[in-house]
């Protein structure tokens, strides 16, 4: 067991700054595997970027775009203060991915998207767990279920997210819950719990940031 793996990664990981290392348009460009790596999927515009930026309350640090597909690398995100040399290696990654679903793509780009992140998926060990967004207005849709049974099948655990719960009645959050708990209880690789989140409001950060400690410390 080396050094990194006997850092217990903890909550006040996510009061620190943190900062952008590179963006990965293929996995011959992936950082050395080291510390653990947490994963962000979901369609175009379900807002990756700004749950993430919300999660480490830095606005400028994951870009925010009107234009679905925008990102279209691997993006890298680590808290600073680490040189990231020998041992000194940040405790956590996290990893913004490609939008998916996005239909006005030109199709090779689309292609060469898929590829790299299934690649991904099937071959990162430091891969802790993939948290899929999805859209409270929309819930979980054919797209959506496309990746969640390549999540499967590749044996990647993945936990959904619900965001932009500020947009639909209070009321319905519970029920979507359960309707999303329902439609994800046959899936071997899914977390038997759903989080409902909201960037603009800033709810359900806790439990999100509670949640990437756990995966990213074994649990």
């Amino acid at each position: 067991m080396n050094a990194l793996n006997k850092t217990v990664i903890g909550i006040e990981l996510f009061t620190r700054p943190w900062i952008f290392i590179r963006g990965v348009p293929a996995m011959k460009f992936l950082p050395p595997e080291g510390p653990p790596e947490i994963a962000f999927a979901g369609r175009s515009n379900v807002g990756k970027s700004s749950l993430i930026n919300a999660l480490v309350n830095q606005k400028g640090l994951a870009r925010t775009s009107n234009t679905p597909g925008r990102t279209q690398e691997l993006n890298y995100f680590v808290p600073g203060g680490f040189s990231g040399e020998g041992a000194d290696l940040p405790p956590m990654a996290l990893i913004d991915m490609p939008g998916y679903g996005y239909a006005t793509a030109p199709k090779e780009k689309v292609d060469d998207w898929t590829k790299l992140v299934f690649d991904y998926l099937k071959g990162r060990v430091t891969l802790k767990r993939v948290y899929v967004l999805i859209d409270a207005r929309h819930g979980i849709k054919a797209k959506d279920d496309e990746v969640l049974s390549l999540l499967d099948k590749a044996a990647v655990s993945y936990q959904i997210v619900l965001t932009k719960t500020d947009k639909i009645k209070a009321a319905g959050v519970p029920r979507l819950i359960e309707e999303t708990l329902q439609k994800i209880k046959k899936r071997p690789a899914a977390f038997p719990f759903v989080l409902a989140t909201s960037s603009e409001k800033s709810e359900g950060l806790e439990e999100l940031r509670a949640a990437i400690v756990l995966a990213a410390n074994g649990g």
